[in-house]
């Protein structure tokens, strides 16, 4: 598979703000079962096996697993402040729980859970997200096995289809709209 041509000005982004350490959080938005609207941030934790699908983690235990499973669906926002640019990924969303039956898939997961921190791991043994919190005692746990991820850790890869590319500099600004036809890739310079 090639790349997107959408992949050389969003690595351009990220490498020109890379000092800056929350260029790497987006905005995921997906629907809800009941039609509402869902949206959270998430972090950016690479691209998966040379594809241009991005990968980042979440946890089953809580209600963005559902909402994804649920959806199928998203859209991410990212916004590069450094650059003033500003891109909207739509696509296919994949959650890679523990019960995965592909191998590719299951070690990308196991893969992922190693590359984080301690820290970061020790937040999937805190308290199920999202319940009443009934004291401080869910939060004061052992760092899990570096190895192997807890059952409900989950890698969540999101695969464009479109990719709307608006920088924010310029008069007028620029703006490109990238599209996957099944085939390949498209780029066409669009009205910001």
């Amino acid at each position: 598979m090639s790349l997107a041509s959408w992949r050389s000005p969003l690595a351009h982004a990220l490498h020109r703000n890379r000092a800056l350490v929350y260029a790497r959080y987006l905005q995921l938005a997906t629907v809800r079962a009941d039609q509402r609207p869902a949206n959270r941030t998430i972090v950016f934790r690479g691209f998966f096996n040379g594809t241009n699908q991005l990968q980042f983690v979440t946890d089953a235990r809580n209600a963005k697993a559902d909402q994804i499973e649920h959806c199928a669906w998203g859209e991410a926002c990212w916004y590069f402040p450094k650059t003033r640019e500003q891109f909207r990924l739509a696509g296919a969303l994949l959650l890679v729980k523990a019960d995965q039956t592909d191998p590719t898939l299951q070690k990308a997961r196991q893969t992922a859970w190693q590359a984080l921190s301690d820290a970061a791991r020790t937040q999937f043994a805190w308290a199920h997200p999202g319940k009443p919190q009934a004291d401080k005692d869910g939060f004061d746990v052992a760092a899990p096995d570096a190895m192997t991820p807890l059952p409900h850790f989950c890698l969540l890869l999101l695969d464009p289809q479109e990719v709307d590319h608006l920088e924010l500099r310029g008069d007028p600004q620029n703006r490109w709209l990238h599209q996957y036809d099944g085939s390949g890739w498209s780029v066409q310079a669009i009205n910001p």
